[in-house]
């Protein structure tokens, strides 16, 4: 069965130009996804397609209005368990668990549905009505939720089964449980000789358990220098 990704922005030809590319696009093509974009303004209640207004009590930016918003999911949305997600660096953050954890729940209800914010934020009464799941790529603001969906979607789509050429790549990935949340080791490939830089002559050996035990210690090693807030050495 097909996930359907739907996915509500002001602006969705940013949208649909990435999810035409790469494996995104491929999954699409291959019918192991279905992307669909709305447009928020489409629900706009007057003939300007306002979708924003200035935040009572006054202060700077606009705040996206509650009625499109909802209007706009309300009628997207075909299974009530589908998973809506709002994009705001206020959510939880996003990892590898919180990946695995969403493409379940999309899986089981064959949706989800993620909502791009814009300006200064969205009526919070939208939030109250549709009760998104919010997630966060980071701690930092970007102009809207658009590139943080197309992460998500990316995180989620690569982990379908059958959507990777190899399904043992996306299981050694940094962050996975395959590494134990670890970050991956060095990978090499062609030429075996670059600007006096060789190939660790272990990966030349041809003795596999050779070389995964040389993974496993870089891996171990990398993640140690790079990110040692990952390793648990208790």
């Amino acid at each position: 069965m097909s996930l359907s990704v739907k996915v509500l922005t002001l602006f969705p030809d940013m949208i649909r130009a990435v999810l035409e590319t790469s494996i995104l696009g491929r999954a699409a093509r291959q019918g192991q996804v279905d992307y669909t974009v709305v447009d928020i303004r489409d629900f706009a209640v007057d003939k300007h397609r306002t979708v924003d207004d200035y935040p009572y009590g006054g202060g700077a930016g606009m705040i996206m209005m509650a009625p499109p918003i909802v209007e706009a999911v309300e009628a997207t949305r075909e299974n009530d368990d589908a998973p809506v997600l709002l994009m705001t660096p206020q959510g939880e953050r996003l990892d590898e668990g919180l990946v695995l954890e969403l493409l379940d729940l999309a899986s089981g209800a064959g949706e989800i549905i993620l909502l791009c914010g814009h300006y200064k934020g969205i009526d919070e009464r939208a939030i109250e009505l549709l009760c998104p799941r919010e997630v966060s790529i980071g701690d930092y603001v970007l102009t809207g939720g658009e590139l943080p969906a197309l992460v998500v979607i990316d995180a989620l789509v690569r982990r379908i089964p059958g959507v990777l050429g190899n399904s043992d790549s996306a299981e050694q990935d940094s962050f996975t449980a395959a590494l134990a949340g670890r970050l991956e080791c060095p990978w090499y490939t062609r030429p075996p000789d670059f600007r006096g830089l060789e190939i660790p002559e272990v990966l030349m050996s041809g003795h596999h358990a050779k070389i995964e035990a040389w993974r496993r210690e870089q891996s171990l090693a990398r993640t140690r220098q790079r990110r040692p807030d990952l390793l648990d050495d208790d």
